[in-house]
């Protein structure tokens, strides 16, 4: 995993840095929206591009944490962290996002049945912040690279990857840092 290194860090980029992990674990690890919640802004909103899910406003993602994501974060739903920018008003996350598609998804997979498969896929999270806390959430990820892993697409005449993509980059970093130690 790749971690800013925090000598580098402004005192305000360290407190970005620290409400994005405490935001993450709340999510993730503890699942407790209120938790989750009280690290945004008045005025927040998450917004995943692929699918047009997320919410707006306090109350609008309030629900969509408590009824869409993380009810339907599935068991084994495991992220690894790239790269991570941080500038003066975002942080921007390179991720591995993995699970096995054990329960719906309606917020990455509207409309799609549990298909028991093991997803990976890159995704991108642009963090904002503002007046010391999160203002927003912008996640992407390739769509089409999750409906080749679920079935949904095949990509033998397609300009589409499945789970190659994920583990291209996440072979690509392993081999640049094992370089970088040597």
């Amino acid at each position: 995993m790749v971690v800013p290194s925090t000598s580098t860090l402004t005192p305000a980029q360290q407190k970005m840095n620290d409400l994005w992990d405490e935001h993450v674990r709340c999510e993730f690890a503890d699942h407790d929206v209120e938790a989750t919640l009280k690290t945004m802004c008045k005025g927040a909103y998450v917004h995943n591009v692929a699918t047009m899910t997320g919410g707006r406003e306090l109350p609008g993602v309030q629900d969509f944490y408590a009824y869409i994501f993380l009810p339907q974060l599935p068991p084994d739903t495991e992220t690894t962290l790239i790269s991570r920018t941080i500038g003066d008003t975002q942080i921007v996350d390179e991720l591995i996002f993995k699970f096995t598609h054990t329960v719906p998804m309606a917020w990455m997979l509207p409309g799609v049945n549990p298909t028991g498969k093991r997803v990976e896929v890159p995704l991108v999270a642009i963090i904002g912040f503002r007046e010391g806390k999160i203002s927003h959430e912008h996640i992407y990820w390739d769509q089409a690279s999750v409906l080749v892993q679920v079935g949904l697409i095949d990509p033998e005449n397609l300009p589409v990857n499945g789970i190659a993509s994920a583990q291209t980059l996440n072979a690509i970093t392993v081999n640049l840092k094992i370089r970088k130690i040597s």
